[in-house]
């Protein structure tokens, strides 16, 4: 479960960071690409949540996750939806909408790393 849900992160980091990196001007934009890697994303952050369950604890998740588990749900159903909307922001092209989209998503991701991510 920890090899499978931090594989399922490091996949999600890489194509986010393929459309952050447009965002943020470090790659040119190249809008069918940014909507590719965005919807990988998007299906990318429905994988992990099962293997959090019960008895899995070990990796970079720190035991709150299983202290917490409203408060972890929550976030991550939050993480969910924000790349969802990229991904949907992303099929657009518009690639001021995909920046303000693509800070959300980081919000997201950062809001339940800073809570249950080992450092």
């Amino acid at each position: 479960a920890v090899q499978y849900r931090e594989s399922a992160m490091f996949m999600m980091q890489e194509h986010f960071g393929r459309v952050a990196a447009m965002a943020n001007g470090r790659v040119p934009f190249d809008a069918t690409s940014a909507a590719a890697n965005a919807q990988i994303v998007a299906q990318l952050a429905k994988l992990p949540w099962p293997a959090f369950a019960e008895g899995t604890q070990g990796g970079k998740a720190q035991d709150d996750i299983w202290k917490e588990q409203a408060k972890f749900k929550d976030l991550s159903a939050k993480m969910e939806a924000e790349t969802a909307k990229l991904a949907e922001v992303a099929a657009a092209g518009q690639l001021e909408a995909i920046k303000a989209q693509v800070g959300r998503v980081g919000a997201s991701c950062k809001a339940c790393h800073d809570d249950f991510r080992k450092r």
